[in-house]
């Protein structure tokens, strides 16, 4: 025994709201599926993590503070990618080495 109803008229009008209603499902899904691909590509487009990191001071004429391993999870926000030579060059300018991550270790530095 099924659930649908014997007559035509009322068979027709489950049909339309079915058909209306994979519609819109069939929408949510396209866009799901664009929303994915979307983050997919930025994803693959983002450029590769920097290898050393350099953290500003407080303001914008502050100098830098210390210098951090690509990766290091006691970076602050206010860190921009460096190039080894330039991490090597502020370390010996005297900005100080991240205590957790160690990079002066990394980078073969000694005082």
């Amino acid at each position: 025994m099924t659930d649908l109803p014997p007559d035509l008229p009322r068979l027709r009008t489950l049909e339309s709201w079915l058909q209306l209603t994979l519609d819109q499902v069939q929408r949510a899904i396209a866009a799901a599926e664009t929303r994915e691909a979307e983050r997919q590509r930025g994803i693959e487009a983002r450029p590769p993590a920097p290898d050393w990191l350099i953290e500003q001071g407080l303001n914008r004429d502050s100098p830098p503070v210390q210098v951090h391993d690509g990766d290091c999870w006691n970076a602050g926000k206010r860190t921009r990618g460096i190039k080894r030579d330039e991490a090597l060059r502020a370390l010996a300018d005297g900005v100080k080495a991240c205590g957790a991550c160690r990079p002066d270790s990394e980078l073969g530095f000694l005082d």
